[in-house]
């Protein structure tokens, strides 16, 4: 089962677009081979707003915001987590508006050198000035907004759902244009799948991920990454049945069909599955580096 991306949508980098009556979004001109168009934050209310993902620490996004703001007060700045892409600009935000920060909490490792980064990778200065647990509520006038603990991409992920929408705001738990990077240690591809298979018991009724357009069919997008995603375990274990291999030995056949920008992506991903395989006991590996350990079947 193909994955039904959604490739091409209309916007305009720093406009106002009115997705529903609660709901608009502005769109970071940040554009990368991790970030897609740029990074959409949010505005959610009519009266009294909360705000979700402000995006990387960016001057021109910052006016842009403060423009659809329009001298509306600002309850709530939401961090779906902690990659700087999404939550950079969250002091500047809220220095301009008052509002708190709301977000899991605290990036989950303390070394910049665990894993390489994916564009501006993650902000280990990091911290809400109140933390959010898996059911918390926030309301506005208008609006009720509950966080869903969606670890998998990284461990302090979280959703948003919109009650009076059907909506869930999936920052990079779920995205229309591609695959989520799960990135050991600070995810985790068994919390993935776990955390993805409990959206297909949810009523949402459209999606909306940071970067990218809406999703208007969640449930079918789901489950075929979920298919996708079975696809190359699957394939990752029929490269190690032919013999020892590195992780970008691995990559250079299952994704030979993937631009070679997304290869470091997507050779994260490969362990992430490893690494899953590895606490089973499946599998074994030799070395200590990233993509030069060699793994085999054990």
């Amino acid at each position: 089962m193909s994955i039904p991306f959604i490739h091409q949508f209309d916007f305009a980098y720093g406009r106002a677009d009115r997705l529903s009556a609660l709901v608009t979004r502005v769109i970071c001109n940040n554009p990368g081979p991790f970030t897609f168009t740029g990074s959409g934050t949010y505005l959610i209310g009519i009266e009294i707003l909360a705000i979700i993902d402000p995006g990387p620490d960016n001057e021109g996004h910052l006016s842009a915001l403060i423009e659809a703001i329009d001298a509306r007060p600002v309850s709530h700045i939401l961090i779906t987590h902690t990659h700087l892409d999404h939550c950079g600009g969250a002091r500047a935000l809220a220095a301009k508006t008052g509002a708190a920060i709301y977000g899991f909490g605290m990036h989950p490792t303390s070394s910049i050198e665990t894993i390489p980064a994916l564009d501006e990778g993650g902000d280990f200065d990091f911290k809400p000035d109140a933390t959010l647990q898996h059911g918390s509520s926030i309301n506005g006038p208008d609006w009720t907004l509950t966080a869903l603990h969606t670890p998998g991409h990284i461990g302090n992920h979280i959703c948003f759902s919109l009650a009076q929408d059907q909506a869930l705001f999936t920052g990079d738990h779920v995205m229309g244009w591609a695959t989520t990077v799960v990135t050991p240690p600070d995810g985790s591809l068994t919390d993935y799948l776990v955390s993805l298979t409990g959206l297909l018991d949810r009523a949402d009724i459209i999606y909306y991920p940071t970067h990218g357009a809406p999703i208007l069919e969640p449930k079918k997008l789901v489950q075929a990454i979920l298919d996708h995603r079975h696809t190359r375990d699957q394939q990752i274990l029929r490269e190690l049945k032919r013999g020892s291999r590195n992780i970008m030995e691995i990559v250079a056949v299952i994704y030979a069909d993937v631009d070679k920008a997304l290869h470091l992506a997507a050779g994260l991903n490969v362990h992430a599955h490893l690494e899953a395989h590895l606490k089973t006991g499946l599998v074994a590996f030799t070395g200590d580096k990233l993509f030069t350990a060699i793994w085999s079947l054990k």
